[in-house]
Parts: C-alpha cells; sequence; structure tokens
C-alpha cells in the first residue's frame, strides 16, 4: 500500500521545518546532553555530560585540534619545553574573564592548588600528579604549595615542572581539571559560584540560564579572545534522559544534536542522512565493589565475568557496531599489545561459583546492579541479568536511580555491581589504567593493589624506553582484568547519534570532542 500523507502529518513536518530553520537563521544550537550536569565546577566533575559544557565555558593553557585533537594554543599564546622535558614554560595571551577581570597565571596556581588540596577531595586530582609534588601535597606528604611544580613568574607567564617527562602534558592542560578558576568568585560564593549571576568563566560561551530537568542556555562571549571565530549566538543543552523521547525530539526538528539512538530505533536511523556511526576511544563495563560480599571474592567476580555472553551482548541487544572485549584498554593503541581478558566460559564459571561456596547458585546472596537512568544502560542489564541467571542460576536486582544519585552512591561505594564507562581523557593507554591505583578518585571500586600501583608508577616515570613501558602498563591490565577483576569490560564503545545536516564545522573523533566555537547553522 502507498503511504499517503495526512494533513496532520503535513502540519507536523511544517513545523518541524519552521522550528529548524527559526533555529539556524539565529544561531541556536540546541543538543540534547542526557542528563541533568552534577556540576559546572572543573574542579568537581569527571562525566562526558558536564565536559560538553564546561569544556566551552572555560579554557586552559591548550585547546585541542578539531581533527586530530592535537594541542592547539589556548589560554597559553606559546610554550617552551626544556630539553630534558620537565619544564615548561607558558605565556599567556591578554585574555578576560566574563566579568572583564584579565585572566592570569596565578589564576591557573590558585586552580591547580584547589584540585590538589586534600580537603577539596578532586576525583579528578591524578591529573596534576604528574607536576613535581603534586601528589606528595595531595597525599598531605607536604602542606607547603610552593614546593610544587607550578609557579607565576609573572602575572603572564607559568612555569611548570613535572616529576618526569610527560609525552602528553599538552593533552592534560587541554583538560577541563586543569582550567583556570576565578578565587574571587568561588569566595564569595562558595559552591553556588556555578550559578547564573554568579558564575565567571574564560570559554568562547557565558551562562545565561540554568532551569535544572528543563535546559541549560550558554551565549557567545563577547570578551573571549577569539570571539570573532565563534559563529553560534546560543547553545541550548536540554537534560533529557529518555532515549526515545530525544530521538522523537530529535525528529520532529526541536534538537540538532543527540549524541544516543534507541537500540530499537538503530536499523531505522541507519536509513537516515543524519545518522552517524564513528569509533569511540571508550570503553563500556561493570565495576564490582570489592569491600562488600559476595563480590569481595575474586571467585566470585570472575564467574560472573565468565558468565556473560559479551558477543551476543553487542549483536542482539545493543547492535551498533560496538566490540565485545574483556579488556579495559580499547585496541589500537599504537605500540601497546593489549592482553587476552577474561572469554565467555560458562563451565568455568559454574566451577569458580563453586568454590566460592555457592554450586550450581544454591545460597548466593542478595546481589543488586545499580544502572543510572538510560534506555541502553536498562536493556544491557537486563540482558546480563537474564545471563547471570541463566548461566549461575542466581538471581541479581536491578536498581535504577539518575545521574547524581548514581555518581553519589557509585563514589561512596554504596553499591555491590555498578554500570560504568570510561572514555579516554588523551590517547594513551595510562589513560584507562592510572585511574584504577590505589585510592584513586576514579578507582571507586575499593580495590587496591601493590604491584598494580608499581606498574602504574614505573610506567609513568621510572621507565625511559617506550616498548618496556608499554610492558609495564600490559602487566598491570593484565592484573586488572584477569588476575583480580575488580571491573568486567563489556564493549569498546563507538559514537552513534544523529546530526542535524544544518550543522557545520563539525569533525567526527575518537573521543567525541566537537568545541562549539567552530560550529554554525547553516542558514
Amino acid at each position: 500500500m502507498r503511504w499517503k500523507p495526512t494533513l496532520a502529518v503535513l502540519v507536523v513536518l511544517g513545523v518541524a521545518c519552521i522550528a529548524s530553520s527559526l533555529a539556524a537563521q539565529e544561531q541556536v544550537f540546541r543538543i540534547n546532553n542526557m542528563v541533568e550536569p552534577e556540576s559546572l565546577d572543573p574542579g568537581v566533575v569527571t562525566g562526558v555530560p558536564e565536559h560538553r559544557i564546561i569544556s566551552n565555558l572555560f579554557e586552559g593553557l591548550t585547546t585541542t585540534d578539531l581533527k586530530d585533537l592535537s594541542p592547539r594554543p589556548g589560554m597559553a599564546a606559546s610554550w617552551a619545553v626544556s630539553k630534558d622535558g620537565l619544564v615548561y614554560t607558558f605565556k599567556l595571551r591578554e585574555a578576560r574573564w566574563t566579568d572583564g577581570k584579565p585572566v592570569t597565571t596565578h589564576d591557573f596556581v590558585y586552580a591547580w592548588e584547589r584540585v590538589l588540596n586534600p580537603k577539596m577531595g578532586a576525583k579528578y586530582a591524578q591529573q596534576l600528579f604528574y607536576v613535581k609534588n603534586g601528589e606528595d601535597y595531595n597525599k598531605g606528604r607536604i602542606t607547603d604549595f610552593s614546593q610544587v611544580g607550578v609557579k607565576a613568574l609573572d602575572d603572564r607567564t607559568l612555569q611548570v615542572t613535572l616529576r618526569c617527562p610527560t609525552a602528553y602534558f599538552l593533552d592534560l592542560t587541554s583538560f577541563y581539571t586543569l582550567y583556570p578558576v576565578p578565587r574571587w568568585a568561588i569566595e564569595a560564593h562558595g559552591k553556588d559560584w556555578v550559578k547564573p549571576g554568579k558564575i565567571v568563566s574564560n570559554g568562547p560561551f557565558r551562562l545565561v540560564s540554568w532551569t535544572p530537568q528543563r535546559e541549560l542556555v550558554l551565549e557567545k562571549n563577547p570578551r573571549h579572545w577569539d570571539a570573532t571565530r565563534v559563529k553560534l549566538q546560543r547553545v541550548v543543552f536540554f537534560p533529557t534522559d529518555d532515549v526515545n523521547t530525544t530521538f522523537k525530539q530529535f525528529l520532529a526538528g526541536e534538537t540538532d544534536w543527540v549524541p544516543q539512538v534507541p537500540t530499537s530505533q538503530i536499523d531505522a536511523a541507519r536509513n537516515r542522512p543524519e545518522s552517524y556511526v564513528a569509533p569511540y576511544l571508550g570503553t563500556y563495563y561493570f565495576r564490582f565493589n570489592v569491600t562488600k560480599p559476595p563480590t569481595n571474592d575474586v571467585r566470585t567476580r570472575k564467574a560472573l565475568s565468565m558468565a556473560v555472553d559479551r558477543e551476543s551482548l553487542t549483536k542482539f541487544v545493543t547492535k551498533a557496531g560496538e566490540i565485545p572485549t574483556g579488556t579495559f584498554v580499547p585496541a589500537g593503541m599504537r605500540g601497546y599489545e593489549g592482553v587476552r581478558g577474561i572469554g565467555f566460559d560458562v563451565a568455568a564459571a559454574k566451577k569458580l561459583l563453586a568454590e566460592a561456596g555457592y554450586p550450581d547458585g544454591k545460597g548466593f546472596p542478595k546481589l543488586e546492579l545499580l544502572y543510572n537512568t538510560n534506555e541502553l544502560h536498562r536493556v544491557i542489564t537486563q540482558a546480563v541479568q537474564q545471563m547471570w541467571k541463566d548461566h549461575l542460576g542466581i538471581q541479581v536486582d536491578l536498581v535504577n536511580v539518575e545521574w547524581k544519585v548514581y555518581l553519589s552512591r557509585q563514589s561512596s561505594l554504596d553499591y555491590q555491581v555498578s554500570r560504568a564507562g570510561w572514555i579516554g581523557d588523551y590517547v594513551d593507554p595510562n589513560t584507562f589504567l592510572d585511574m584504577w591505583i590505589t585510592g584513586g578518585g576514579n578507582n571507586q571500586t575499593g580495590w587496591s593493589n601493590k604491584r598494580y600501583d608499581d606498574l602504574i608508577a614505573r610506567a609513568a616515570c621510572k621507565i625511559v624506553n617506550a616498548k618496556d613501558r608499554m610492558r609495564a602498563l600490559q602487566e598491570a591490565e593484565q592484573i586488572l582484568v584477569v588476575e583480580e577483576a575488580p571491573i568486567m569490560p563489556l564493549f569498546t564503545y563507538v559514537n552513534k547519534g544523529m546530526l542535524s545536516r544544518r550543522v557545520k564545522g563539525w569533525s567526527p573523533n575518537i573521543l567525541d570532542q566537537h568545541p562549539l566555537k567552530y560550529i554554525s547553522l547553516e542558514r
């Protein structure tokens, strides 16, 4: 039967076209960010949704190239590196905060001290452990911050001394944990400094309004040093976490970008010109809380991991080309061979579970699997729940909470098993492995292993030969995903979303980072 559009359908399509056209004329870019942001404080957050906003409100010493993600000048107009690779000298450009005050090197020194200060409890403090004495200050081994390797030589010259040569340090200087923050605003307003009317920022956009659970609006910052490049007048972030709703909103012309497609709509989306699928430097996995039974027993953790058929999960559940994996570091890192993770083996899983005291699942205690509200997480956790029941004879309860509650419970170890995802901060295996050191802010499993810590420390500073460094990281990953298994990797992500054809200045990349100052909408 031939499809014939009704008057109602034509009206809806017409409204969608008008809405999209008006947005393009006004240069208003509408993004569905999927969750309500935890915060807009660069020293506090750790998530991708927050990064999408904060990276446009603030700017670090460096920014990233639109296509290949290599370091480009940001607040620093130039820099020099000593021959031994230990000392970086940054020359700041003339730039201003949104309140008109000049951006100075003292803003960076304050921000870095704030992140490293143990009272702050910053989860990403380890990103500054590469700075000389940064870790010692964070751990309380020294209390005089002047001993840490960051100095404001004058208002526009910042000197950073590293504990050892770090090839990717300039990648870190574009990361939000290392952004400058306005001391005067923080001291005046405390935690509320990130709210509209109080926040002071230095990026290409400024915060106009933030209505929780409804929308967050940015507008072009006319004081930004590169404001002439910025074409967008406004950017609207919606926090809708129902992926089916976000997909419908996109099709109705109510948004210009949605970074996720409902599993049930993947086949339909592939046939649309707005659909995209691209490689992504990230791993989807489950955390095990090793401080609580039954996941405090490594045999139980390994049994749970062996009982999951990752190939079936990606083929029949996620269905977007994700790569099943038992390893945490994505394949393809230059010079890194990786390890062979735990595979699907029901017989071995049953044997281990019996050794742990639960033959055929008998007597297995209550187990909860925590996940944040999202259609993809729901179907994945349901699939794994069923696999554990079918293969091990155990019952697992699913616990669904919203984003902020999820982050809080995971951080406080108020869970038994928790779904998680990790996106690399830079292109090196270390960005996936150093988070699991003892007490690491993003560890959040309670797991600790001295040999692992030593290998990560040696790879960071003590091993000069590149091949030997990769072998040390490989040994560390073997401990992480095979021998101890405080985590259960499931698959390597792919980027899958919908992008309006009106969007210009967008370049796919493996970190899915798209600086909004390069984006414009075709009129």
